[in-house]
């Protein structure tokens, strides 16, 4: 019998790994747990926690913005003051959208500088 799984990471591309990296750990808290080499001559920064984490990865060829949707639709991050959150967004010059408010959290959107879509949501 198999056990329930867990989510251990995301790995994104992104045109550069330490701009994400410090708007995500300001805007989540989280902690870079790792950088280094990667392959294809890339370079990776994983963020997160102790259990799981985000895979910040720049390929040394191909860097974005990224179009929406190939293949990735968004990712969620849970965030226990909305409100701040999205402050600190605007603050970076990102433009929140869909705001929505329904149970069991408020949520908004928002495209980061390589065009990727993110979900911050509330649960508080």
């Amino acid at each position: 019998m198999v056990t329930q799984a867990r989510l251990e990471h995301v790995n994104i591309r992104v045109s550069d790994p330490d701009r994400t990296a410090n708007f995500l750990c300001r805007l989540t808290g989280w902690t870079e747990r790792w950088r280094g080499p990667a392959l294809d001559d890339g370079w990776t920064i994983h963020l997160g926690g102790e259990f799981d984490y985000i895979a910040l990865y720049r390929h040394p060829v191909l860097t974005g913005p990224f179009e929406k949707g190939v293949p990735l639709q968004h990712i969620g991050i849970v965030v226990d003051d909305l409100d701040a959150a999205e402050a600190l967004v605007i603050a970076e010059g990102y433009e929140p959208f869909s705001h929505a408010d329904y149970h069991p959290g408020r949520r908004f959107y928002f495209y980061d500088s390589d065009g990727i879509e993110f979900e911050l949501v509330s649960y508080s």
